[in-house]
């Protein structure tokens, strides 16, 4: 007889983008001629950078030829990228962080769900509420988590509410836990955090033996100079960090593929014998084992970000999306919407109007207006109320969303 993972059988209603497409596919069924606006999940829709294009067909010639031919490439990445993840990310500001411990991957995404693989069973996890639905449903996968109660919180995680009343910071836990995610700037609240905020966590997780997961993947949005875009910014962070980082945003990898995972060297976990084992190599052992790594072609592609060009196209890129931001925020703010982000990451957070709850202010949207943003219960219980927007869309239908919400 063959078992399944029953873990799987807890997750609540399928995970929380599925879902939307299910709701919107019944609704261009129902509509066929409706114009339909996507603001929901972050996707990005402008082109790649040219200076990356260019490094990929450069490197599609280099594989037509016996001498630039790549076969299976190291598991952990090209050196050669790695290196420049390295300069440019972090060191140049500031933080220790060398080739050698950066990994190379298809996605931050996948990252911080298969980084579950090198830890056993038995951690406490704490995530905040609400929070990007990978962190939570792949704790449910691993069997972390009891079942879920009414609300969708389940069992076994520790949750950290976040909203208006408090900042949208995160209080620290009040008991211990091992394991702790954080997202800065944050999906889907859009928040930041400061340096000072970040070494609070940071003193926390080294007094309690925890480790942060902390995912990266929007630093490159940020706008205030004095903010942070690295937990190895902070003293002391590569003793209890491990940080994810993705080309999915800044430069348009969505379809392509390309992210990094940053392992300090010496930092450890706890074996079942009480031996303090370096994550490093579980990570590496794990990623040799389960994966090819990236191809040649893409990670030269991801290579060229750090080129003159493309970085001069990358910012563009993201001072677009900012600006969409911007719109949206304008927009809103002329409709009488009480709402929350999009000056540091591609994210507004909305108060839904008049106590409505979010998948009813989701429905309300899609049919008055052929609208589709993101329910924030989808994000965890204390989303509910909330509402997300993404800037991540053309400017055209940015402004087109913004004319129909002005008719609501």
């Amino acid at each position: 007889m063959v078992k399944i993972n029953d873990n799987y059988l807890k997750l609540k209603a399928g995970y929380l983008f599925p879902e939307i497409n299910r709701r919107v596919k019944a609704f261009r069924f129902a509509n066929p001629d409706a114009a339909l606006i996507r603001l929901g999940i972050g996707d990005v829709t402008e082109p790649l950078p040219p200076a990356c294009r260019e490094a990929m067909k450069n490197a599609i010639d280099d594989m037509g030829t016996a001498e630039g031919f790549r076969g299976y490439g190291p598991e952990q990445g090209y050196e050669w990228l790695r290196k420049a993840i390295a300069e440019h990310d972090f060191q140049s500001r500031g933080c220790d962080v060398n080739a050698e411990e950066i990994f190379i991957s298809d996605g931050s995404k996948c990252d911080s769900s298969n980084i579950l693989d090198i830890f056993g069973a038995g951690n406490r996890v704490a995530v905040t509420d609400p929070v990007y639905p990978v962190y939570v449903d792949s704790n449910v996968m691993a069997g972390q988590t009891g079942k879920a109660d009414s609300e969708g919180r389940y069992a076994g995680l520790t949750y950290l509410p976040i909203s208006a009343d408090n900042d949208f910071a995160a209080e620290i836990p009040s008991e211990p836990v091992d394991l702790i995610y954080l997202c800065f700037p944050n999906n889907p609240t859009g928040a930041v955090a400061t340096k000072a905020q970040l070494k609070t966590w940071v003193e926390y997780a080294r007094g309690n033996n925890a480790l942060i997961l902390f995912d990266a993947a929007y630093e490159a949005f940020i706008q205030d100079p004095d903010l942070p875009h690295s937990i190895f910014e902070v003293e002391g962070a590569r003793e209890c960090a491990i940080e994810f980082r993705s080309f999915s945003k800044n430069a348009g990898f969505t379809g392509t593929r390309c992210a990094l995972t940053v392992i300090p060297k010496g930092l450890t976990g706890t074996c079942g014998q009480g031996e303090q084992i370096e994550l490093w190599s579980l990570w590496n052992r794990r990623q040799s084992t389960k994966s090819n790594g990236v191809s040649y072609i893409v990670q030269r592609g991801a290579e060229a970000v750090y080129s003159a060009a493309g970085q001069a196209e990358v910012k563009a890129l993201v001072s677009f999306y900012m600006k969409n931001a911007a719109i949206i925020r304008h927009g809103l703010s002329v409709s009488g919407f009480e709402f929350y982000g999009g000056q540091h990451a591609p994210y507004v957070w909305i108060k839904t109007p008049n106590g409505i709850d979010s998948w009813g202010f989701f429905d309300y949207l899609l049919n008055t207006i052929s609208v589709v943003g993101t329910p924030g219960i989808g994000f965890g219980a204390a989303g509910e109320g909330y509402f997300r927007l993404s800037a991540f869309n053309s400017r055209e239908n940015v402004n087109e969303t913004m004319e129909r919400i002005k008719c609501l």
